[in-house]
């Protein structure tokens, strides 16, 4: 009788065994993915070993009679022997079981589907662009290879994707693979088109708007070696390369490489640690770079920084101005209102930028001070007028809106605040001849319905483009004059260390968006708080000032990247017993503490326990959360700590506890 060695995905650090069917033997191998009952129900579980019983003779006297597996899922094996070794490096760094870990990398599809062609444009894909000297210089010192990780640090429109093309076209003519993270599904539309002429018919695509087995059908094709190029999000970083000759990381501060959900991973860790393994080149590059990176480029000696100071195409950096909406009473300023006016006249475009999707965001009775939150979740439920219903940003609950106070059956309500929906309304009022488009979650949710609108502001057939995150970086349209920034204070209200770090981030970068081919770019930013460091550094183009000061303050704190950071977050239906059982967490890190103080004495580096507290959102999906933050200054002694207090504490009933290394926020 052969048996199989099993992962699963599964909270348990374990390996599971299971007998093979005669009838199974030809198709149940390593790499393959197996239908097994686990308990009363059917997973899906990863199959990394096959051997004959007798292997384990002495082991399996007084083991009980082994559960068969059921079928096998995949004709070819969907994972190598590197998958699993990088799963298990996950598990260990991350704090979740191999399984969970294997189960993130490897797409869920199970059938092989093609995938839509890409719509190439030669003017943009045939690698003819004249080279600036800078990138000139970049392009031979990535390619030298004497470094293993570089950063590109340049201005928006520098040039900085030609670079990494080039790059990329030498490490695939010797032989071996890229990887191209960018972090948004926007991006990978646009570089899709940009690199099918340049690697035709060796280009692989992996991110969420192609269904599971497509998916799978791209992994596969990538895992037998037939391509050369692999373009992604975040989870594109687990591509199983043969040959993986470089990783490249487009606009590296995004918040959207970092997972949000258990294996809470960074594509910039695992990147670093696939490179490392394979003697592969780590790429990244941002114009704003995260703290992380700054410091590793400029106090440490194992990154090579590479600067394109100047835009090329003929393009300038933008003219910003900051209009004070304490003085205005109205979305869109007379100020802003202008500009568009006379752009729109010159028969250019215009991007609007609003990190807040819906209608209006805040429900609220004038005479009892109700205001509608969501019954699962301690946060505000958002009004979407085209769909006519109160929507929750974090569990999905809806609900019809009222005209009457729930409480006191008062009818002086109303919604304060405003979102993407109301924003459109009132641009199309007052460009009632101007062609506009909204693009967020809301107005995109078909798969084609994005990459459509991109096509069609590219060409010209829409002149305003209005947006959340996804119009904020990386695109690169000629037409764009005019940036405005419809609101830059609501990153800024975010109770968390990185909030200036992030709202100075995402300003560089939409400004970025205006003026690539010309000095007209504008960009005008709204805010309540035009005093603000974040602000006023984003539109002087302070970028080297903004990073030192921000830098000064983090080392004086001991937050990141002088302190290592883990967030522990338990959660449960029951309030009291969660916060109950966050407490006597708290208790075990700190007995943990001082165990280490007491083997380590004198040591300045020893982690430290913050306590514990409720989140700053307390609620969601029906479960209340609470908190225990650890810092330290050693990362192994970080590590050392957590690894002690999972062993010693066990969840009860009911209650979870999430582990988030290297948090980039903790709400």
């Amino acid at each position: 009788m052969m048996r199989a060695r099993v992962l699963a995905n599964i909270p348990v650090d374990k390996e599971f065994d299971y007998a093979v069917p005669p009838s199974l033997e030809e198709k149940v191998k390593p790499g393959v993915r197996v239908a097994v009952p686990f308990g009363n129900r059917e997973i899906t579980a990863f199959v990394i070993d096959v051997f004959p019983d007798d292997v384990l003779k002495d082991e399996i006297k007084n083991e009980r009679e082994l559960k068969d597996i059921k079928r096998a899922i995949d004709k070819e094996p969907v994972f190598s022997p590197r998958e699993v070794e990088l799963a298990k490096w996950m598990a260990a760094f991350y704090f979740c079981s191999p399984g969970e870990a294997l189960s993130v990398m490897v797409p869920g599809g199970r059938r092989d589907v093609g995938v839509p062609a890409f719509a190439v444009e030669d003017e943009l894909t045939d690698g003819s662009v004249e080279l600036t000297g800078e990138q000139e210089a970049a392009i031979a010192s990535i390619s030298s290879a004497s470094h293993a990780m570089y950063y590109l640090y340049g201005v928006t429109g520098s040039g900085k994707s030609e670079v990494f093309f080039r790059a990329a076209r030498h490490v695939v003519d010797s032989g071996r693979q890229v990887i191209y993270l960018v972090p948004e599904i926007t991006l990978t539309h646009q570089l899709s088109r940009m690199v099918a002429c340049r690697f035709p018919g060796r280009v692989a695509v992996l991110h969420s708007a192609l269904t599971a087995s497509q998916r799978i059908d791209q992994w596969k094709r990538i895992l037998r070696g037939e391509v050369d190029m692999i373009i992604g999000a975040r989870s594109a970083v687990f591509a199983p390369c043969p040959r993986l000759g470089m990783i490249i990381i487009d606009e590296e501060h995004e918040n959207s490489y970092k997972a949000g959900s258990t294996p809470r991973y960074h594509a910039r860790q695992v990147a670093q640690k696939r490179c490392a393994d394979a003697g592969a080149t780590l790429v990244m590059g941002s114009a704003t770079p995260s703290l992380e990176a700054w410091k590793l480029m400029h106090e440490d000696s194992g990154m090579l920084k590479l600067e394109l100071p100047q835009r090329v195409g003929g393009g300038r950096p933008p003219v910003m101005e900051v209009v004070d909406m304490l003085r205005e009473n109205r979305m869109i300023s007379r100020r802003l209102e202008e500009e568009m006016r006379l752009v729109l006249g010159r028969g250019k475009q215009v991007i609007l930028f609003l990190n807040r999707r819906g209608y209006s965001y805040f429900f609220h009775c004038a005479t009892c001070g109700y205001e509608m939150s969501c019954p699962h979740c301690s946060v505000s439920l958002t009004y979407h007028k085209n769909e006519a219903m109160m929507v929750c940003h974090y569990c999905g609950y809806t609900r019809s809106p009222v005209t009457v106070c729930p409480d006191c059956g008062s009818l002086d309500v109303g919604y304060s605040g405003f979102g993407t929906e109301m924003v459109e309304q009132e641009v199309a009022r007052m460009f009632p001849s101007a062609s506009l488009a909204r693009l967020d979650t809301d107005s995109t949710r078909d798969r084609d319905a994005m990459a459509l609108v991109l096509e069609d502001f590219r060409h010209g057939k829409i002149d305003i483009l209005l947006g959340t995150q996804m119009v904020a970086k990386g695109l690169n349209f000629p037409g764009v004059e005019l940036v405005g920034v419809v609101l830059a204070d609501s990153g800024l209200n975010v109770p968390d260390f990185r909030s200036r770090e992030h709202t100075f981030s995402l300003l560089v970068q939409v400004s970025g968006r205006a003026g690539r081919y010309n000095d007209k770019g504008r960009v005008v930013v709204q805010t309540y708080k035009p005093g603000n460091e974040a602000v006023t550094a984003a539109c002087a183009g302070d970028v080297d000032g903004f990073y030192d000061r921000e830098l000064d303050a983090r080392r004086e704190t001991g937050f990141p990247p002088y302190g290592r950071m883990v967030n522990l977050v338990v959660r449960g239906r029951n309030k009291d017993k969660a916060e109950t059982e966050a407490a006597r967490l708290a208790e075990i890190c700190e007995s943990t503490v001082s165990a280490l103080v007491r083997r380590n004495p004198g040591r300045k580096d020893l982690p430290e326990v913050f306590g514990t507290s409720s989140c700053p959102v307390e609620k969601i999906a029906g479960n209340w959360r609470f908190h225990v933050l650890l810092r330290g200054m050693s990362p192994a002694l970080l590590h050392q700590m957590i690894g002690a207090v999972v062993r010693q504490y066990k969840a009860p009933s009911g209650i979870y506890m999430e582990i988030d290394i290297d948090p980039l926020h903790l709400l």
